[in-house]
């Protein structure tokens, strides 16, 4: 009897641990689940903060709804393993615990210092193992936040506009990942070379970084 107080005991905390308590995510994700966005909007507000070099907040950067939609796009294995890696990181505090009162709560439960705290363990490990899955959430996380066209319009990184010619390459070569079919262009669509004018620094910038995104 005991035995299976105990289990039921543990599967109720573990159940409070892993899946109660997460708030809904504020945009509609198609593949993240609530408590996959509640790690990640922690883990990218304690590396990309409000008031940083960048005047960009990482939840204003859109940096969820980029990882929602990169999964997307991935290979069953990857997309399971980049998972896990949220998993992993978000429960790990019982293991690795930040500093302070209630530093065994999930990650995302934390305090923002106790967040911070929490990576700067990761990264400092000297556990190799640890070391590389924060390599690994920190790639992930600067991808969506240089992914954001606000933020690279203030690093003056966001692509000019370029009026490309169709050259002969073009007739051949389909855009990358899409199929033979996709080649939109035919011998009359053939146009003049460049001209040879080097870009001005300060042009305007391709349509999809000139303005916020909606």
């Amino acid at each position: 009897m005991l035995f299976w107080l105990v289990l039921a005991v543990s599967a109720v905390l573990a159940w409070r641990r892993l899946l109660h308590g997460y708030a809904p995510p504020p945009r509609p994700l198609a593949r993240l689940a609530p408590r996959e966005a509640a790690f990640l909007a922690a883990a990218a507000a304690a590396t990309f903060p409000s008031g940083g070099a960048v005047a960009r907040a990482s939840g204003d950067a859109g940096i969820v709804l980029y990882v929602d939609r990169w999964l997307g796009s991935l290979p069953a294995q990857p997309r399971r393993l980049m998972r896990l890696l949220f998993a992993v990181m978000e429960q790990a505090t019982l293991v690795f615990p930040a500093p302070g009162r209630g530093g065994r709560r999930r990650f995302s439960a934390l305090s923002p210092t106790q967040r911070v705290a929490a990576l700067d363990g990761w990264a400092r490990s000297s556990l190799a193992p640890r070391r590389l899955i924060f390599a690994s959430l920190r790639a992930i996380v600067t991808m969506g936040y240089f992914g954001d066209p606000a933020v690279m319009r203030q690093l003056r990184l966001a692509p000019l506009a370029v009026d490309t010619p169709v050259c002969e390459a073009d007739l051949l070569w389909p855009p990358i990942g899409r199929p033979s079919s996709a080649i939109r262009w035919r011998p009359e669509n053939l146009s003049p070379p460049s001209s040879g004018q080097p870009l001005d620094g300060d042009g305007p910038l391709h349509p999809a970084y000139a303005e916020e995104r909606r």
